[in-house]
């Protein structure tokens, strides 16, 4: 059976497009079978969107390096780049379908400068950044999600900023235990229909 986080996708392609307007910017986007929420902007990405562009707003966001891991089809990076054009983006994902969808989203979506990486997890990651953003893949299992925190923790900037979106239901508690212990702290800074958005600092 395939999964999202596979690296090839066995399922047929059924290319699709999708649109949604978000912080006054309409968008469109190619999806397909064997990547992440194909049918529709799932809820939780939405919402990790609308927090944390809040959020980097306050804290004065301007030529910042980000990091969109586990990207899928390129949602979280490309409406960054656009909310904010002078960061620099990196997005990754291991699933090649999805990351040829990102490069091709991005185009469509006028994000003609965005780093697209095939990587699992950190695996092909060098660099540093001062914003990762992820919405990690649950079903991959509690290793896999936990590496992506640690990993995050070991590329962010001094002062740089994670932020996770995770449903209560699939591990938020556990998730804000796990990331305490890592960055010595991790605020919850939404809740909404189910889902957590969380935030930490590397302070050192």
């Amino acid at each position: 059976m395939s999964h999202y986080y596979d690296a090839k996708p066995e399922t047929e392609s059924k290319p699709k497009e999708i649109s949604f307007r978000m912080k006054g910017i309409d968008f469109i986007f190619t999806t397909d079978s064997g990547v992440f929420s194909k049918s529709q902007l799932d809820f939780g990405t939405k919402l990790l969107l609308d927090t944390s562009i809040s959020d980097l707003t306050l804290r004065g966001l301007k030529e910042y390096s980000i990091l969109d891991l586990g990207c899928g089809y390129g949602p979280v990076g490309i409406v960054l780049k656009r909310a904010f054009p002078p960061v620099s983006i990196t997005m990754a994902d291991i699933n090649e379908r999805a990351t040829n969808l990102a490069g091709s989203n991005a185009k469509a979506n006028l994000v003609n400068y965005a780093n697209i990486i095939i990587s699992d997890g950190f695996a092909n990651i060098k660099e540093d950044f001062d914003v990762i953003l992820t919405n990690p893949p649950i079903r991959a299992g509690k290793k896999v999600v936990f590496e992506f925190y640690e990993g995050s923790y070991n590329h962010l900037n001094t002062c740089g900023v994670l932020y996770v979106v995770i449903q209560k239901k699939q591990g938020a508690p556990s998730s804000v235990d796990k990331l305490n212990v890592i960055f010595g702290n991790c605020e919850v800074i939404a809740r909404e229909g189910g889902y957590w958005i969380l935030k930490c600092i590397k302070n050192k």
